[in-house]
């Protein structure tokens, strides 16, 4: 796919977006919902993540947005503040074109730059042949847990796979008291 330009989501790129994800929900099995959400469910989403200071990026093609990707807060609780889940989900016309492969590799600079130590791949229908495993492996994710048939979706069970980054030196070192996470926790307590 030539041409493709990696940019921040703004609102107007959320009806593509939404559609891109009901397919997802529709077809697939990266994602667990089993009723696509609206196009109001999938704005709040996108506000809370923006609102957060996530980076959420869209792939933007001269034919439209192949896909799209964020990283979110892997858990509530504030141990987790250095840890982050990635999503990303490519249109079906562009899926095999290296998409899902720069919008990782931007996601994943864009966390490293923010201070994040870990990025946390949750991967439903995670067998070893799942586009998905393929491309975290690719980009240095290793496997750190399998679910076994902890999703039913599309008429089978789903093993869950997580896989994982470390970052900015994982958890070789104490966090950057100057880091993203840190700042932002210190002015929410």
């Amino acid at each position: 796919m030539s041409s493709i330009v990696l940019r921040d989501a703004v609102e107007d790129d959320l009806d593509r977006v939404a559609e891109i994800y009901a397919d997802a929900v529709a077809t697939g099995t990266a994602s667990y919902e089993l009723e696509q959400p609206t196009r109001a469910e999938m704005g709040a989403r996108f506000a809370a993540l923006q609102g957060g200071g996530f980076p959420y990026i869209v792939a933007e093609t001269p034919d439209g947005i192949a896909g799209y990707a964020y990283a979110g807060p892997f858990r509530p609780r504030p141990a987790y503040r250095f840890i982050v889940e990635d999503s990303i989900y490519i249109a079906p016309a562009a899926k095999g074109q290296g998409v899902g492969t720069l919008l990782l590799k931007e996601l994943i600079g864009r966390c490293e730059t923010l201070g994040f130590r870990q990025m946390i791949a949750v991967i439903g229908d995670g067998r070893p042949e799942s586009p998905s495993v393929k491309l975290h492996e690719k980009l240095g994710f290793r496997h750190s847990g399998r679910l076994e048939g902890s999703g039913y979706k599309h008429g089978r069970w789903l093993d869950t796979v997580f896989m994982q980054l470390a970052m900015n030196g994982g958890a070789s070192r104490a966090p950057d008291a100057e880091s993203w996470p840190e700042r932002r926790f210190r002015t929410e307590v």
